[in-house]
């Protein structure tokens, strides 16, 4: 049951970082390169928790 809650923990992550993105892209788009940019260097902490979260979920899904 855990797993299968991570996982869509983790399609929720991914779906929030791919929306922010395309805002961030607006926002360049429209003369906020610093904004933009900011925004992007967090992403980067998503991107970071996100490979720990699918190898944890490779640990906890693996036969016993």
């Amino acid at each position: 049951m855990l797993p299968a809650r991570l996982f869509k923990l983790n399609e929720n992550q991914l779906a929030l970082e791919a929306a922010i993105m395309e805002l961030s892209n607006w926002v360049e788009q429209h003369g906020s390169t610093a904004v933009a940019d900011n925004v992007r260097g967090a992403l980067e902490a998503i991107d970071k928790k996100e490979a720990f979260i699918k190898m944890t979920l490779t640990v906890m899904m693996a036969p016993v």
